[in-house]
């Protein structure tokens, strides 16, 4: 690869990682490519885009940025790497990985190396099932109008209740 393509290659992800808050660096060495491009399609199916991508490239985009990725650059970006951009539901990717393991028995990769949410840093593959519950900004979203419509749903119901009482009481006593 030339430096002309490399620096192409390099701006191509600055833009993707300035556009994209939520982003995972997954190692998938050992795989055939089959069950690279399963996982590829897998990704793609869920919105989600995997990039393979040279450690030495990536950590030069991630320079460009405003978070510090030097615990990135120490641990993560070793060995073979890809990258999955996760737009806006940053849980999907956990979720992803999960279930491609699921699928195979001896599945043990793809490893989630590192990821960055909102440029919080996680590294490991312990932090797997944590980012995998993580909430989505929809389901936020919904889980605070639930919030707010509990307690309106609750007098409204109590007035529907209370009126019951009052027209039934009536109807007693004017059946008397």
């Amino acid at each position: 690869m030339t430096r002309e393509e490399k620096a192409v290659v390099i701006e191509e992800l600055q833009k993707k990682l300035q556009s994209n808050v939520h982003f995972y660096i997954t190692d998938t060495g050992g795989l055939s490519v089959a069950q690279i491009n399963e996982f590829r399609k897998l990704c793609f199916d869920k919105g989600l885009e995997y990039q393979v991508v040279k450690n030495t490239l990536i950590a030069k985009a991630l320079e460009s940025l405003e978070t510090d990725y030097t615990p990135f650059k120490e641990e993560v970006l070793k060995g073979f790497s890809g990258i999955i951009f996760a737009g806006e539901a940053a849980n999907l990717p956990a979720k992803v990985i999960k279930d491609y393991r699921s699928k195979g028995k001896d599945r043990k990769k793809p490893l989630l190396k590192g990821a960055s949410i909102d440029s919080d840093l996680f590294i490991g593959d312990e932090n797997l099932e944590t980012l995998s519950s993580l909430k989505s900004k929809q389901e936020l979203i919904a889980d605070v109008v639930a919030l707010l419509q509990s307690p309106a749903k609750n007098v409204v119901g109590a007035l529907q209740s209370g009126g019951h009482k009052i027209s039934g009481i009536l109807q007693t006593l004017s059946d008397r």
